[in-house]
């Protein structure tokens, strides 16, 4: 059972792997800027955060979640934080 969790997360990032490839490098540099964009309003958000004793992980999925989405990923990532 175990291994069909390992089975269909490996089969998730391969095709997310041949999805991105597949993307117009113009789309994919996009991305990547819109991931450091991402990173440096979460970087604001710790800063804001850290006088209340809140932060959030600044890591690729989280930068990217930021960057692709914008605000309203913001607004996830801190009700997620919140949540959990």
């Amino acid at each position: 059972m175990e291994y069909i969790g390992y089975f269909l997360i490996s089969l998730l990032g391969l095709v997310l792997i041949v999805k991105i490839f597949s993307w117009p490098l113009r789309m994919l540099i996009k991305l990547i800027i819109n991931g450091v964009m991402g990173a440096i309003l979460l970087f604001l958000i710790n800063s804001i955060g850290a006088f209340f004793n809140f932060t959030i992980g600044i890591n690729a999925v989280t930068a990217i979640i930021a960057g692709f989405f914008g605000i309203p990923g913001i607004i996830f990532l801190i009700l997620f934080k919140t949540i959990m």
